[in-house]
């Protein structure tokens, strides 16, 4: 949790200028090698600029993360993971609404969206997120995730901070798609294709693959008991992919006749 240990310097309330944010967010990004490194540092700018102690930018396909585009710190690529393992979180609902998803507490008896993800952010000592829709050719197709430890809701130069980084997020994956908004075909052959397939859970789906063919059972049902695996075990699905690919968790049919899949922690 080292990105969040220390606390951050409140930005927003110094530049609150719309076009003085977008400049600063701009040209934290100027000079990165490649489109991920840019989105690395489009997160780090709104964690010096905004007042958020995380960030991250979430691609969505077919109503799931496809992976961490950007992020502040190797904290928030985490809980970007959470959204994958639980199947639910703010990127997925900002994408689906095509509108900003702002929660203020998270500990709000009131806020009843999310129970396993808002329950594993509030335990991170996350209280408050933000999802602000990323766009290209009017289609969402992820989202700007902003984390909080306080909660409370967003101020308005952040918000219009964070608008703006959800706009500039777009630039570095236009350069790797280019034209074309299909996962399967954008960019393929080329580096930007490389730097997308980069993105993708590989380990996620082997370990998928190999519990279809041990438990007789389709893609869609491997992947749910693969995440309730890790919802038992308080792990991420990357976690439990690697525990499988590496043998230590058992694939035997009769280990995986509750949903949490084998009742013994992997060693």
């Amino acid at each position: 949790m080292g990105e969040f240990r220390h606390g951050v310097t409140r930005g927003g309330g110094d530049i609150s200028d719309g076009e003085e944010l977008r400049a600063a967010l701009a040209t934290a990004m100027a000079g990165a090698d490649t489109a991920l490194a840019a989105a690395d540092l489009l997160c780090r700018a709104c964690v010096r600029l905004l007042e958020v102690d995380g960030a991250s930018v979430s691609l969505t396909h077919e109503g799931s993360t496809q992976g961490t585009f950007g992020s502040s710190g190797e904290t928030s690529r985490q809980l970007d993971e959470l959204q994958f393992t639980f199947g639910e979180g703010p990127c997925l609902d900002a994408v689906r609404q095509g509108a900003p998803v702002l929660v203020a507490d998270l500990g709000d008896p009131a806020e009843t969206r999310w129970p396993a993800f808002a329950g594993a952010l509030v335990r991170s000592g996350i209280n408050a997120v933000f999802a602000l829709p990323v766009t290209i050719a009017s289609k969402p197709i992820g989202a700007l995730d902003l984390f909080r430890r306080s909660a409370g809701t967003l101020g308005a130069a952040a918000l219009t901070g964070g608008l703006l980084a959800a706009e500039l997020a777009a630039l570095p994956l236009m350069d790797l798609m280019g034209s074309d908004l299909d996962w399967d075909v954008a960019a393929q052959g080329g580096d930007g294709w490389e730097q997308l397939a980069s993105l993708s859970r590989i380990e996620v789906y082997q370990a998928t693959g190999m519990l279809i063919g041990a438990l007789d059972v389709g893609q869609t049902e491997a992947l749910l008991r693969l995440r309730a695996y890790a919802f038992a075990h308080d792990m991420t699905a990357a976690d439990t992919a690697w525990a499988i690919l590496e043998g230590r968790v058992s694939l035997d049919p009769d280990d995986w006749l509750e949903p949490g899949g084998p009742r013994r922690e992997p060693g």
